[in-house]
């Protein structure tokens, strides 16, 4: 399959949309730096900035390894592909469609993986994140728990479940299945998902010890909660941005062609 998908009859993409589809594809190469990707499957979508019909997603068969700028389709919410080429993965348009329609900005972006320690610990009986540390619980306060796996989601409406399931939260941990996250740009989506993932390896690592977890007592994970609200501004900008643009600097020298 050619990498580049965007044809040359298609009215080129805007300043913010082609730095949309740069951060976009930054964050599939990144998956698989980090090891969030599974074979060809998962999906990383973003509304198409200046719109409110269409996100962006990769077409199916593509590896995250192979991912550029200008591989990504326009698929509308109603499943019809307006820009690119390739084939729209089913499973892809059900989960992330009905999500960016209904959740607006704050679900700009939405990140699905079946990324090995957090998808482990959705298949616990409690899959709950433990106040154990200060990580913990600045991922706890953002997430939600599906209690159910209903089977690939192969219609619109497992979606528009899914959206009501994460509510007013950014982080969705998927029972028997693996983790989504949403936000309002690429930056904070990732964020949010290599931190979940980062807290389900070190409570995983700390279960199997089997030693007792030592648990902050309420008090202090309130006030934890509190001044993660409050958390500084750098630059202006919040702590996400910062992370994603050191990853995108760690692409930059090996394989800079993400951006094109």
């Amino acid at each position: 399959m050619p990498v580049s998908t965007l044809r040359a009859q298609d009215a080129q993409p805007n300043s913010a949309q082609w730095q949309a589809r740069t951060d976009l594809a930054a964050a599939h190469r990144l998956a698989v730096m980090h090891g969030f990707n599974e074979g060809i499957f998962n999906h990383l979508t973003l509304a198409v900035p200046g719109t409110d019909d269409r996100y962006l997603q990769i077409p199916f068969g593509l590896h995250w390894r192979e991912v550029t700028a200008s591989c990504f389709m326009e698929v509308s919410y109603d499943g019809e592909r307006l820009r690119g080429d390739g084939e729209i993965e089913q499973s892809c348009y059900c989960i992330h469609a009905p999500i960016h329609r209904l959740l607006g900005a704050q679900g700009a972006c939405v990140m699905h993986t079946h990324m090995p320690y957090a998808s482990a610990l959705a298949r616990l009986e409690d899959p709950t994140i433990l106040p154990i540390g200060q990580t913990e619980v600045g991922v706890a306060m953002r997430t939600a728990y599906d209690d159910i796996y209903t089977g690939p989601a192969f219609d619109p409406a497992e979606g528009e479940r899914l959206a009501g399931v994460l509510g007013d939260k950014q982080i969705l941990i998927m029972a028997n299945h693996g983790a989504l996250t949403v936000g309002r740009t690429v930056a904070e989506a990732y964020d949010r998902l290599y931190y979940l993932e980062r807290v389900a390896q070190v409570q995983l690592y700390a279960m199997w010890t089997g030693k007792p977890l030592k648990t902050l007592p309420p008090e202090i994970v309130d006030h934890t909660i509190q001044q993660f609200r409050q958390s500084p501004r750098y630059g202006g900008r919040p702590a996400a941005e910062h992370h994603f643009d050191a990853l995108k600097r760690m692409l930059d020298a090996p394989a800079p062609d993400y951006r094109d």
